[in-house]
């Protein structure tokens, strides 16, 4: 029947479908199509993230010992045990230190390394790949390395040696450890924050700094005034990725102090590790992923929304 209106008894019936139409129409197709491609994506997802994210949840809520092959449920012990801990303070103010120190030392000195290799000098390119080639070495050779030159009779200790200085023992000291596994970790990744920096001057208009200059503006003012507010979508990224990089660092601890001297480079994921992997209370182990969990998302949201005070064109 096709799709017309008829009456019955005075009264309009409603229209009926053509029944002739096919199914498939172009816009079914295209949708279906859409689906297909976020597919892949959407089921990773769920297996990688959603999956393991409700699993943690539920083994935090047990005993689990894998030697003796126990799975007990012992409700909210394992979240009470927190306040009992008596490593978790020192853990937590390990694990801030390194962040703040991370944080600070990446962003300042990627700034820094971009304003000046923004300049048009002969060279930039070759000082541009030295400092990001970092980025593409392998993170547990990068560590390993360096941890021979911070040894006691290593390469940094040597070459303090030939002027005079006597260095100390940098990752068994309490003051130092911390100190160069944060140095270790900002020459690692400084390149790839360099490199977004770079991408985000280069995109200034020069017109900016013309206007300034008849203006009469010295060059620190222009920074402040028209660099830094033109960048900030890029600093706001650049401090997350940071963030969040930072209080997941393990390798670097693992290789170098293995949480060492004591707990004053013991951070939480390493500390979730010892946990988990070496005492094998896998139920606090994942009560503490949780708590890591909490950290980066709070940390995250909080930056995401004070990009409003300072983020340029955000309301």
């Amino acid at each position: 029947m096709s799709q017309t209106d008829t009456t019955v008894g005075g009264v309009e019936a409603p229209p009926t479908r053509d029944r002739s139409r096919p199914y498939w129409t172009s816009r079914r197709r295209d949708q279906l199509t859409g689906y297909l491609f976020i597919a892949p994506q959407l089921l990773g997802s769920a297996v990688f993230v959603i999956l393991p994210l409700i699993l943690v949840v539920w083994y935090s809520l047990h005993e689990w010992n894998v030697l003796a092959g126990t799975f007990d449920f012992v409700g909210t012990e394992n979240y009470a045990a927190l306040a009992e801990d008596t490593n978790l303070g020192s853990v937590l103010r390990a694990t801030g230190l390194f962040s703040v120190g991370l944080v600070v030392f990446n962003l300042g000195l990627a700034l820094l390394l971009a304003v000046l290799l923004n300049q048009k000098l002969r060279g930039t390119i070759l000082f541009r790949t030295l400092f990001f080639s970092p980025v593409v070495v392998s993170l547990v050779a990068w560590t390993i390395v360096w941890g021979f030159l911070l040894q006691d009779n290593g390469g940094v200790n040597g070459l303090l040696d030939t002027i005079g200085v006597d260095g100390p023992n940098w990752l068994r000291g309490e003051g130092t450890a911390m100190f160069s596994v944060v140095v270790v970790q900002v020459f690692k990744n400084v390149g790839l924050n360099m490199v977004l920096f770079l991408a985000a001057l280069q995109g200034v208009p020069a017109e900016l700094y013309e206007a300034a200059e008849v203006d009469g503006a010295s060059r620190l003012r222009q920074f402040w005034r028209i660099t830094v507010p033109m960048i900030s979508p890029t600093i706001l990224l650049t401090s997350i990725i940071t963030v969040v990089g930072s209080l997941q660092v393990f390798a670097q601890i693992a290789v170098l102090t293995q949480g060492g001297p004591g707990t004053s480079t013991t951070v939480l994921v390493y500390y979730l590790y010892q946990q988990a992997f070496q005492f094998h209370h896998f139920g606090y182990g994942a009560t503490l992923s949780i708590v890591l969990f909490v950290i980066v998302l709070a940390l995250t949201v909080l930056q995401w929304q004070m990009r409003k005070r300072w983020v340029h064109h955000e309301s």
